[in-house]
């Protein structure tokens, strides 16, 4: 992997602004937006920051493209209405914070995109839903029809009534894994997943970690670049965003690792500037 960092400056930025060029035939995106982007420390939602990036979307959807939000953060909304300091251990009080969070996440939402002239549609999934063909139909004729009709979905894990994605023993990220199923089953061109960082960082030879620019593929070699951390709010990291990266980019979907709690992330990654980590569809 230290090849990505090592190779020639100027061909390693030719080939990542050829490879950004995919972004001119991007018409349907799926932004995921993760807890750490969206709630402060205490559990409360970032109005200031959501404000940003819900301007940024309603930005895109008025300029023709469709979007479709992921979001994640009604756990950590929860924790801060119930005065809880660090994310509950117990499935049932897991599943109180997000009954609790997800209607407030909702509103802020609601309000925000109102003032934009945009009209949301809340759409809730738990990922047994992708494994039964009615319920997996209906849910994609639903965002199609909302998408048609110039609706943004928002789209969160039921965390009510499943606990696939807030379990501790199940490592499908935070949201991540669902943001690429929901990618496949309306076949976005794109996926976004706005984190913290700035995208995957691999060493230099001076022993330097430095962003990776693009990856052509996404091989176990990557994950050894992952390092582990934890945070009271969320449960995602790198390697589940390099997952769901992979799990798009083999039914020809395009994905960015970009930091979403810096300004006008969305609107550079779909100009094609060199933000963030672009993981090549296959074929590309």
């Amino acid at each position: 992997m230290s090849r990505i960092i090592g190779i020639d400056y100027a061909a390693r930025m030719q080939k990542s602004v050829k490879y950004r060029q995919v972004m001119g035939d991007v018409r349907r995106v799926v932004v995921k937006l993760g807890s750490r982007v969206l709630v402060q420390k205490t559990g409360r939602p970032d109005t200031r920051r959501m404000r940003h990036i819900t301007g940024q979307l309603a930005k895109l959807r008025k300029e023709g493209y469709e979007v479709v939000v992921v979001t994640s953060g009604a756990v950590g909304a929860g924790m801060e209405a119930l005065g809880m300091k660090q994310r509950p251990e117990t499935l049932p009080d897991q599943q109180m914070a997000a009954a609790v969070g997800q209607t407030r996440l909702m509103s802020r939402y609601e309000a925000l995109f109102n003032k934009l002239n945009c009209t949301v549609g809340q759409v809730l999934l738990t990922h047994d839903d992708f494994q039964h063909k009615i319920r997996m139909t209906n849910a994609k004729r639903t965002m199609d029809n909302l998408i048609r009709n110039k609706v943004i979905p928002i789209i969160n894990e039921n965390d009510v009534v499943a606990d696939e994605e807030i379990r501790a023993d199940l490592a499908v990220g935070d949201n991540d894994l669902l943001a690429s199923m929901v990618c496949k089953l309306i076949r976005a061109d794109l996926l976004i997943l706005l984190t913290t960082v700035d995208g995957l960082k691999a060493p230099s030879p001076s022993g330097r970690m430095l962003r990776v620019s693009y990856l052509e593929s996404i091989t176990n070699a990557t994950f050894k670049l992952v390092h582990s951390g934890k945070s009271a709010l969320s449960k995602g990291g790198m390697a589940s965003k390099l997952k769901a990266a992979k799990n798009v980019a083999a039914t020809g979907c395009t994905a960015v690792i970009a930091n979403g709690c810096k300004n006008d992330t969305i609107i550079d990654i779909m100009k094609g500037e060199d933000v963030g980590t672009i993981i090549l569809a296959s074929g590309l």
